[in-house]
């Protein structure tokens, strides 16, 4: 049983699939890890770290892909590296398969049995496995980190023999995984934090870590939650009034961060342009969502942008990737929790459960076909004489 890992785009993705610590508890599994020269560096795993953890060196994808059982990525496989693989070899990436039917048929065709896990499905079981969230969590961080280093004034309060520098109000927005990580860290950075989000139950988290909760607060709103949890669609009345207080807090704020994300649709826009325009000069807006098109009117993809009145838009990609190394090492560990529900413990040996809930909810494609429900090509339709 091989298990391989290559070296992603560089220029998009920095992040490694296997890191030293999963190459090991893959080894004890009974796996012979292979993974392509360099994978790491670019998350400060070297190449001698995979060898002293048990792994071997591939001298290029080709090589570490070519015999490999199982290969996993953190993003999609190319169509370079489909042809590497052997027909049935289990791909396990994030996928990102909304919207890329194209990159579907191609594992399809290639035969591979391809596992995305970003849907891997929130249960306990799961927990240890869930890519969201893990990843989410350092973007959240990491957005307010980078809101710091563009705002040109300090976050905490200061009271000094000269004065006092007052703390920087901090909006964020969506009160999810991502953004009760940037609730928690804008308070340990000093700042006065206030948070939204549509679930009535986000109001106790926001306020256990010492933020302000902003909504409006009516009957309507105490029963924007369904049984599972999940937000209620809300009246046009509500959602104009909610607009607006939204609207008035913005204008007061220094940082505004936006997290709103649904996966397989597009962002929803948070944000006006005229919002923006309300702010003072040197304030920043980090949009967390500028990939799927972005909360912020105005947010550029990978692009930070400067408007007429000085406020500044981050719209950084890849987020978790600019922690490379705390990220990889939760991604891995997110990975090999699932590879591990794989493995037969007494044989050592593949033993992959295809009606397990997790493989069900995960697998993409299989023996040259789309299998997933969501994703399957819809029959062609036929015609013929009444």
């Amino acid at each position: 049983m091989i298990v391989a890992a290559t070296r992603e785009d560089r220029a998009a993705e920095p992040r490694v699939a296997i890191t030293p610590e999963t190459a090991k508890k893959l080894g004890a599994l009974g796996a012979t890890v292979k993974v392509e020269t360099g994978a790491g560096s670019a998350s400060g795993f070297l190449d001698k770290d995979y060898e002293a953890a048990g792994a071997t060196i591939a001298n290029s994808a080709g090589e570490a892909l070519a015999s490999a059982d199982v290969v996993l990525k953190v993003r999609r496989p190319s169509s370079d590296e489909l042809a590497h693989m052997k027909k049935g070899a289990l791909v396990i990436a994030i996928m990102d398969p909304y919207g890329h039917d194209e990159a579907l048929r191609t594992m399809a065709q290639a035969g591979v049995d391809a596992f995305a896990m970003e849907l891997m499905p929130r249960i306990t079981r799961a927990q240890v496995m869930d890519v969201l969230s893990s990843q989410a969590n350092l973007a959240g961080y990491r957005a307010v980190i980078d809101a710091a280093a563009e705002y040109g004034r300090a976050l905490p309060m200061m009271m000094t023999a000269a004065g006092t520098v007052p703390a920087a109000r901090i909006f964020i927005m969506g009160a999810g995984v991502a953004g009760l990580q940037a609730v928690a860290t804008a308070r340990r950075l000093g700042a006065v934090v206030t948070a939204t989000d549509v679930r009535p139950a986000a109001k106790e988290q926001v306020e256990s870590l010492g933020a302000k909760f902003v909504a409006v607060e009516d009957e309507e709103f105490k029963q924007a939650e369904t049984a599972g949890g999940y937000a209620k669609e809300m009246s046009e009345a509500y959602k104009a009034k909610q607009a607006e207080l939204v609207a008035s807090h913005i204008a007061k704020q220094d940082i505004v961060v936006t997290t709103a994300l649904i996966p397989g649709r597009p962002a929803p826009r948070l944000v006006s342009s005229a919002m923006v325009a309300s702010m003072k000069p040197g304030s920043v807006l980090v949009d967390l969502a500028v990939e799927r098109g972005g909360n912020v009117e105005g947010a550029k993809f990978d692009e930070t942008v400067v408007t007429e009145n000085g406020v500044k838009i981050i719209g950084h990609a890849n987020v978790p990737g600019r922690l490379a190394a705390s990220s990889s090492a939760l991604y891995a560990r997110n990975l090999f929790a699932f590879v591990e529900t794989l493995i037969d413990k007494s044989s050592k040996s593949l033993a992959v459960k295809w009606d397990d809930e997790l493989v069900k909810a995960t697998l993409l494609t299989r023996d040259g076909a789309i299998v997933h429900s969501n994703f399957m090509p819809e029959p062609a339709k036929t015609t013929g004489d009444a």
